[in-house]
Formats: structure tokens, sequence, C-alpha cells
């Protein structure tokens, strides 16, 4: 119960203190000792129980997270991997299409198979490097998606539990 003005009650006995030994009556109050521990110990132990409860949650939701952050790591490892893989494979076949035209263009014969080469090359690489850009572009999507999405779901979950 908790304790406020209307709910304590403090007696008081007025006795007579040692009438005998001097001939007037002094009075004797006796006041009713407050234990603050009893009083507050009810408080402060539902305190410490509620506190170590959301140590816990706290506890269970930072291992959730960290283990999704991990996962979500070696996804972004693997899947950088991928790109950084696609990229040498797309240098070298950029390295390989330039000199084969270095090649072509040592053997032409006139100024027109010089245009003629150079047009040709132009447009194979502007269609090269579009399908490449698509590529590394899919490439970067899933890397972005594959790492986020258990980032975002572990997040989401330790939120609703939250709340």
């Amino acid at each position: 119960m908790p304790v406020s003005d209307a709910n304590v009650k403090v007696d008081t006995n007025a006795a007579p203190l040692n009438e005998a030994a001097n001939g007037s009556a002094k009075l004797h109050f006796d006041v009713p000792f407050f234990n603050i521990q009893t009083m507050f110990g009810n408080l402060a132990e539902q305190g410490a129980t509620r506190a170590k409860a959301n140590f816990e949650q706290m506890k269970a939701a930072s291992q959730e997270i960290t283990g999704a952050l991990c996962d979500a790591c070696s996804t972004n490892a693997m899947r950088a991997a991928d790109y950084g893989t696609k990229v040498i494979e797309i240098s070298n076949a950029n390295a390989t299409s330039t000199l084969e035209f270095l090649s072509q263009l040592a053997d032409a014969r006139s100024f027109a198979d010089l245009v003629n080469l150079s047009t040709t090359h132009s447009r194979k690489t502007f269609e090269a490097t579009s399908a490449q850009n698509r590529e590394l572009w899919d490439l970067a999507q899933k890397v972005a998606t594959e790492t986020a999405e258990p980032i975002k779901q572990s997040f989401n979950r330790v939120l609703r539990r939250a709340a």
C-alpha cells in the first residue's frame, strides 16, 4: 500500500515519566519508527526486477542484431567478390577487344578501311559497354538487397518485440 498523509496514522502515548522523582509530571511521547527499507523495499525490488527483464530483452535483441550483421557482412563479402570477378572479366573482354581492334587497324590498307573499322569497333564497344553496365548494375542491386534485407528483417523483429 502506498504511503501518503491520508493513510499514515501516528499514535502518541503520553505517559507521565518519573512523576515521583521530582514531583512534576513529565510526558514521554512514543513515536513509531519509520522503517525506510520496509516502505521502499518493494518499490526497489520491483525496479530491480524490471531492470533485469529489460536488460535480458536488450541482450537478446543485441545478439539477434549481431547475428544479422554477421550474416549480412558474409553475404556482402561473397557478392562483392562476385562483383569484383565480373569487373575483371569485363576488363579482360575490353582489353581483348581493344587489342583485336589495334591488330585490325595495323592490317588496314586504306583510309576507308580505317573509318569502317573504327565505326564498327565503336558500335561494338558501345553495345558491349551497355550490356556490361547492365550486368554490373544488376550485381550491385543484388549485393545491396541481399545485404540489407536480413538486417531490415532483424530490426523489424526486434522493434515489434520491444513495442
